[in-house]
């Protein structure tokens, strides 16, 4: 049997003993989208896999293909429509596309179910489609299925943000591509990141509104919206740790393992 935590490298037979026995589907939610002149398109895809792959060893699950394009970027967290490269879904397509995977998985007998989210704006249309998913299930007698959702980044110590932040954690929307997202990059693919690249900016300063179009100034052109300066791939993981322990010991609470 081939050892792989990736249900993309198992067979159908490995896949379906492993679910069998219980194993949890680790779904991880992903995007294509800028990410400064320093970071790939695929950062919500790699950091949100990493972080499931980690957690699946821990606690004997399976991490399903992540799904690589996410809901649109508002102006405030990235404003990613607006850059060459970002290639997006609709609500309804990502949340109908979320449904679909679950209902197949559970139609084949995966019971547990852990989505992870990797891209802000992921967050409503995967309720969504995590919502229609059990639906479609128990329309097929399908009833004991057990479901979790989350964010990785919500997983972090009080004490690592005010390590890594002493002023003050500017808060996750305008970490899109700063400080935490590029610490995370230097630690799983540093040869992703373009260290000379990296905007020499501050914090951007937002009114608690969007405006649709965005006006001239209002977007940073970037796409960067706080500091990344002062990377490191140390830092990367002392936020991979909390991450990883974290959501571990969520699961084998809600999960009683």
């Amino acid at each position: 049997m081939v050892e792989s935590v990736f249900m993309a490298e198992l067979s159908w037979p490995e896949w379906q003993e492993k679910i069998a026995n219980g194993a949890i589907m680790f779904i991880p939610l992903g995007a294509t989208e800028q990410h400064g002149p320093h970071l790939p398109l695929n950062v919500d895809v790699i950091l949100p896999t990493a972080v499931c792959a980690r957690v699946a060893r821990h606690v004997g699950g399976l991490v399903a293909p992540t799904l690589q394009y996410g809901y649109k970027s508002m102006p405030r967290s990235g404003g990613g429509q607006t850059f060459p490269g970002t290639t997006s879904l609709d609500a309804q397509t990502f949340a109908h596309t979320l449904r679909d995977v679950i209902r197949d998985m559970g139609a084949h007998g995966a019971r547990r179910f852990v989505v992870v989210n990797g891209h802000f704006e992921n967050a409503w249309p995967s309720v969504e489609g995590l919502d229609l998913g059990l639906r479609a299930l128990r329309q097929e007698n399908i009833t004991d299925v057990t479901a979790m959702r989350l964010e990785y980044w919500d997983f972090v110590r009080r004490e690592t943000l005010d390590r890594i932040f002493p002023e003050g954690f500017p808060g996750t929307e305008l970490e899109h591509a700063s400080l935490i997202e590029t610490s995370l990059m230097l630690l799983l693919r540093p040869d992703l990141v373009a260290q000379d690249k990296i905007p020499q900016e501050g914090r951007a300063n937002f009114p608690p509104y969007d405006i649709f179009p965005a006006p001239p100034g209002y977007l940073r052109g970037t796409g960067v919206l706080a500091d990344a300066r002062g990377a490191r791939a140390e830092i990367g993981q002392w936020l991979m740790d909390d991450h990883v322990a974290l959501i571990t010991a969520a699961i084998v609470k809600e999960f009683g393992l």
